[in-house]
């Protein structure tokens, strides 16, 4: 009996994986080759390379952006430790002056 469910249940996950895996073929369709009009929009046009963005400029501005996210974390943390710290000195002496 146990041999018998067991054998089941391996063919049933069998053709479940196949059907998935017709399925993914079907839905991910074939390459279909550009035409010429696909082609022509993807090309270069030399009238807009003045409104592109230079490579080396827009990665010196990434990474002041990031140099300026950093920054203003770590400012950021450096005034939660202080309030922090501030809290406890003022906790310490409050117990200081009653204990007094």
């Amino acid at each position: 009996m146990a041999y018998l469910l067991k054998t089941t249940i391996a063919s049933h996950l069998r053709s479940h994986t196949q059907e998935k895996r017709e399925d993914a073929l079907s839905r991910r369709g074939y390459h279909v080759e550009l035409g010429p009009r696909e082609k022509a929009l993807l090309a270069d046009d030399p009238v807009l390379k003045r409104f592109k963005s230079h490579k080396k400029s827009v990665w010196r501005l990434k990474r002041m952006g990031d140099v300026l996210t950093i920054v203003v974390v770590a400012g950021c943390c450096y005034e939660i430790y202080v309030k922090a710290v501030m809290r406890e000195e003022a906790r310490r002496q409050a117990r200081g002056t009653e204990s007094a």
